[in-house]
């Protein structure tokens, strides 16, 4: 699976109110016209509340 581009991600969640919890990025992104892949991404973050875009980006780089 390609890398999501941090930027593109966040186009994905603009509007997004912080702190989120995984399900409500990923029904963002799904809203915003999110391809497959970074809908995959998403679906692959920890079960959190994440509390800014920054750390939404973080914990994507972090995946494998």
């Amino acid at each position: 699976m390609p890398r999501v581009n941090p930027i593109q991600l966040q186009k994905y969640l603009k509007g997004m109110k912080y702190p989120a919890k995984k399900q409500d990025l990923i029904a963002r992104a799904s809203q915003e016209g999110a391809d497959e892949n970074v809908r995959r991404t998403l679906q692959q973050l920890p079960d959190q509340q994440y509390q800014t875009p920054a750390e939404v980006s973080q914990a994507v780089g972090r995946i494998k």
